[in-house]
């Protein structure tokens, strides 16, 4: 039994959907699981950060009652306006650097890389059958 037009076109419309939607959903689940890899990988970082700022501001307290303590007698002023200064200087350096690493987009890279790859394969796909004197 041979299908009429209409019949291939309706079938062919269909078969394009159902591609659709499985490609749809395999870049969803690609998505997902960036999200999720982003979101522990998130939660280590920042566990790690916290502990390292506590252990780093308890370091940096000590060494620097240390080193007023040394110069107590003869350059307290020195030594508590030069801890400041360094304190001040490396903080500042550290947010500077933060900020450069915040601004560095890196959320669904692969999603965003493979709907890159999925809409040129389309365009491309579309020049042909442009092209295509049939």
């Amino acid at each position: 039994m041979a299908l009429g037009p209409t019949q291939r076109a309706f079938s062919a419309a269909k078969r394009l959907l159902a591609s659709l939607v499985s490609t749809s959903e395999t870049r969803l689940r690609l998505a997902v699981l960036e999200l999720e890899e982003e979101r522990a990988r998130l939660l280590t970082l920042l566990l790690l950060a916290g502990a390292s700022l506590l252990l780093l501001m308890l370091g940096v307290g000590t060494a620097t009652a240390l080193v007023i303590a040394i110069f107590w007698d003869t350059y307290r002023l020195t030594a508590i306006g030069v801890s400041a200064a360094v304190l001040l200087g490396l903080s500042l350096l550290l947010a500077f650097i933060a900020i450069r690493q915040a601004k560095r987009h890196t959320l669904l890279k692969e999603t965003l890389k493979q709907l890159a790859a999925d809409k040129a394969l389309l365009a491309h796909h579309h020049d042909e059958q442009r092209d295509d004197p049939r």
